[in-house]
């Protein structure tokens, strides 16, 4: 059975969540607990890793984007953007849908992925 070719949303989604770990872990540091240094390396090892696989252009986008917001990347449900809850263009959800190309929010500008 052939293994699922992963889409550039797929791996900006997974870069999103090693990113939302690792600034947890320094939140926890900041409260004076201890972290097992350990597994703060391996994310940030995975992290280097993904981010090799991910478009310039994309990944520039993403972190511009998660410099103004705690998440760049959000869903779609019901054919509303789950970052501003502003309605996406019956257009861009027509693409969204295909998961060809990585379609942004017209309001937010956040990037947007559709749960299948």
């Amino acid at each position: 059975m052939a293994e699922k070719i992963k889409t550039q949303i797929e791996f900006l989604v997974a870069l999103q969540d090693l990113d939302l770990m690792l600034k947890e872990i320094e939140e926890v540091k900041a409260l004076g607990f201890e972290v097992n240094s350990e597994g703060e390396a391996t994310l940030t090892r995975a992290r280097k890793e993904l981010v090799q696989t991910i478009k310039k252009q994309l990944l520039s986008n993403y972190e511009r984007l998660r410099s103004r917001y705690k998440r760049a990347i959000v869903p779609v449900k019901e054919d509303t953007c789950l970052g501003c809850f502003m309605r996406v263009p019956t257009s861009i959800t027509a693409q969204g849908r295909t998961d060809v190309e990585v379609l942004s929010c017209e309001n937010c500008g956040r990037i947007l992925y559709w749960l299948n």
